[in-house]
This record gives structure tokens, sequence and C-alpha cells, in this order.
């Protein structure tokens, strides 16, 4: 086991992980923490795959999606007693090996789509960062890590715009006592369909692939604003309430991007939860699992640690230093958790 040094702590990764939950393996204090981060992540996990289904049932009930639709079988990664790189590499064996003429998929010849889920705390970013990282520098592969945020961020901010101008006109109409803001009027089935055809992807600025938002007075690149405008308070604070009802629109709308970046030679590399990747036509699909789920709030717990310490020593601390650290750190911890 290598000692908790300064610079092991700093990396923040598997090693760190690995390497304090050896540390604390007979610590009782150290499983009550992981016990505790482990129940919060599960049942977090449950809460979102419940809303998440919800939007779904929701696309399923106006005919966004279908409701019949099958998803290509997943293949199961146990993670346990692997590391990072261990696990992408099984992850591109598979790929490697995929038919060039599969559906949505032109293996490692060229471009193709990578599905990566699992439960939270199994690894799945890491997973994502490492698979980017051989595929680019060992495959000389051009890889897109692909989220939904910025489409669902695009489509608040047209229903935000669309809102405003139907206060301006009701204000200008009415001397003043128009419409009041409220995002929800937005978002009937007939506005949601016309905001979608106001995105486009596609190659645009300096033959770059990027998504256009060209609509209700709205002409810009999301490179270009997803820092600005789809960071603001008006497309924030409506998100939830706009996800909620468009997880089918913006399903589909990932689902036809990520085909065209596929079949034009680049990898896409996509994570998140199955109700939503379900959709994304690919036999590479992964769903990482671990056969012992009390490493998931181990692995969180751990993390939580090496955050606290590092925030308290300083850099070239000792080792001793390091674990007096660490056991101020969990005993905090575990009396929050005990609260």
């Amino acid at each position: 086991m290598p000692d908790l040094t300064y610079p092991l702590l700093t990396a923040q990764n598997a090693t760190t992980t690995n390497a304090i939950i050896n540390h604390y393996a007979q610590s009782e204090s150290f499983t009550t923490l992981s016990t505790f981060e482990g129940n919060a992540i599960l049942q977090r996990d449950a809460e979102d795959d419940t809303k998440l289904q919800k939007g779904i049932d929701i696309a399923k009930a106006k005919g966004v999606i279908d409701p019949k639709f099958i998803p290509e079988e997943y293949i199961a990664i146990d993670v346990l007693g692997k590391n990072p790189e261990e696990v992408a590499e099984e992850i591109l064996t598979t790929v490697r090996s995929s038919s060039s003429s599969s559906s949505g998929n032109k293996g490692a010849a060229g471009g193709g789509v990578v599905v990566i889920c699992g439960l939270s705390g199994t690894g799945k970013g890491t997973t994502v960062s490492t698979l980017q990282q051989k595929l680019e520098s060992d495959e000389g592969k051009q890889v897109v890590c692909w989220s939904n945020g910025n489409i669902f961020r695009s489509v608040t901010l047209l229903a935000a715009t669309w809102c405003e101008q139907q206060q301006q006109h009701a204000d200008e109409s009415n001397g003043g006592g128009g419409g009041d803001g409220d995002i929800t009027k937005a978002l009937t089935k007939e506005n949601l369909a016309e905001f979608m055809t106001m995105l486009s992807f596609g190659k645009f600025k300096d033959g770059k692939y990027d998504t256009r938002i060209c609509g209700l007075g709205l002409d810009c690149l999301v490179s270009e604003v997803q820092n600005t405008e789809l960071k603001g308070p008006k497309v924030s604070k409506n998100i939830p309430t706009v996800a909620e009802v468009t997880q089918g629109e913006v399903i589909l709308f990932a689902a036809e991007a990520i085909r065209q970046m596929g079949e034009d030679g680049i990898f896409v590399l996509l994570e998140g939860r199955e109700q939503t990747v379900n959709y994304v036509r690919t036999p590479l699909r992964f769903t990482l699992t671990l056969s012992d789920l009390s490493l998931i709030g181990k692995r969180r717990a751990a993390q939580r640690l090496a955050a606290g310490v590092l925030d308290e020593v300083k850099e070239g601390a000792s080792v001793e230093e390091i674990e007096v650290a660490l056991d101020g750190q969990l005993a905090k911890m575990v009396k929050e958790a005990s609260a």
C-alpha cells in the first residue's frame, strides 16, 4: 500500500481513493461515513431515475419518442478491482473488434459512438476521460465527449425569450398590464416542436461541429454563448421546468447529432442514464457495475476526505501530518453525517 504522501493526495485519482480506503480498512468511523455516503448516492440515483422516467413518459405520451423502442443490448463490466485503464482497455477491445458495418458505428477504422452508463460512483467520468486519452493518443482518433446539457439550455433560452416577447407584446397592447413571464406557458407541444426547428447541428464556423440557435431574433452558436447567455439567470432558473417536458425532444436531437459525427469519422463518447442514452443507436453500449456496492460509498468518502485534507495541509506536508489531518476530517464528517 503506497504511503499517503502529498503528491498522492493531490493526484485525486483512483490511486488516491484506493490508498485512503486501504488506510481505513479496519476503521469503524470510515465504515460509518462510507455507508452514509453510499446510501445518499443510491437514494439520489433512485430519485433522479424517477424524475427522468417522468420526462420519458411525457415524451412517449406526446408521441415524440417511440414507446416501443428497444435499444441494443448493454455489455456489463464489473469494475471491482480494476483501475480506469483496465476498464477502458476492456471497452476498447470490444470497440476494436466491432464490425465496420454495424449500424451507427464504423469500428476502430473510422468513427463510432460509445455509450457509458452505470450508477454514480462506478467511475463513469474517469472511464470516459481515460477512453478519450487512449483513443486520441494511442489510436489517433478525433474524440468528442457529448453532453445534452447545452441542448437543454438552448431550448430553455428559446422558451424564456418567447416569454419575454409575449410579455412585451402584452405590455404594448394593454398599456403595461401584460403577461407574467411564466415559463410553463411557453412549453406547449406546438411551441416545443417549433423551438426544436430553431436548433440545428452541423459544421459551421471553421468547419467545426456546433449547434446553431436561430429563431425569435436569436442567431448564435452554442460554443460562443455556452458560458454567457446559456449560463445566465433566465436560463438557469428555468432549466428544471423545461428539462422535465423536453426529454424526448432533446434525446432525438442528440441522437441525430451523435449519428452525424460518428458517420463522419469522429468517436463520440456519451455518458448518461440509460433512460436517455437508450435512444442513441450504437452496438457499443456499456454499463459499469460494482459487484460490491459498498465500494461506491467508500470511494465517495475517500474523495471527500482527500479534498478536505488538501484544503487543510500545506504543500509538502509529511505523511504524518496528512494522516493526522485525515483523522480530523474523518471525525468531522462522521459527526456531520450523524447530526
